[in-house]
């Protein structure tokens, strides 16, 4: 008797290799992914220890939510960014890496935002900053898009997140200078 069912599409193990003969990305590349974002959360943090004081004491707008949110909703967002990148690098289609660059440069803007908007008070870059963080996510999830769609999806909360932070960061700008 023979076994008639085909092995399911996408489900090799880890370091298995495709037809193509790339390995795809498992376990461990999706440990690093979360080790890497997570690390900037951290760089972010230690950039701006005082953060919480800094944000209490600033002119804000009446939209603008508690201090307190603001490490939950990164906690998940940095999550879901990660494992967007691990869909897209284990879906291994042609243009993976000009997707993957998309994907380093909105967080290395991302990085770059915190120390300048809380250690640097430098609400006018850091609006610049976060404003080209907006089209390279923007262009991050347009790439995602075409490779692994729920890459993609995973994108639109923290997409939708930074363009709150941008409106939020520029209403302190003008609120405090």
């Amino acid at each position: 008797m023979t076994d008639r069912r085909k092995p399911m599409a996408g489900l090799l193990r880890d370091g298995e290799r495709e037809p193509t003969g790339r390995r795809r990305a498992g376990l461990p590349t999706l440990l690093l992914l979360l080790a890497v974002c997570y690390a900037v959360a951290a760089l972010g943090g230690f950039a701006a220890a005082d953060a919480g004081q800094t944000y209490e004491g600033l002119a804000k707008p009446s939209w603008a939510p508690p201090g307190w949110l603001f490490g939950p909703v990164w906690t998940v967002l940095y999550g879901t960014i990660a494992i967007a990148a691990w869909l897209v690098l284990r879906h291994g289609k042609a243009g993976t890496a000009v997707a993957m660059g998309w994907w380093s440069t909105q967080l290395a803007l991302n990085l770059a935002w915190t120390p300048l908007f809380f250690a640097a008070d430098a609400y006018g870059i850091a609006f610049v900053d976060i404003c080209l963080l907006l089209v390279a996510l923007a262009a991050t999830v347009v790439t995602f898009w075409r490779r692994r769609r729920a890459a993609a999806v995973l994108l639109v909360p923290y997409a939708a997140w930074v363009a709150y932070a941008a409106a939020l960061n520029l209403s302190i700008w003008l609120l405090n200078t």
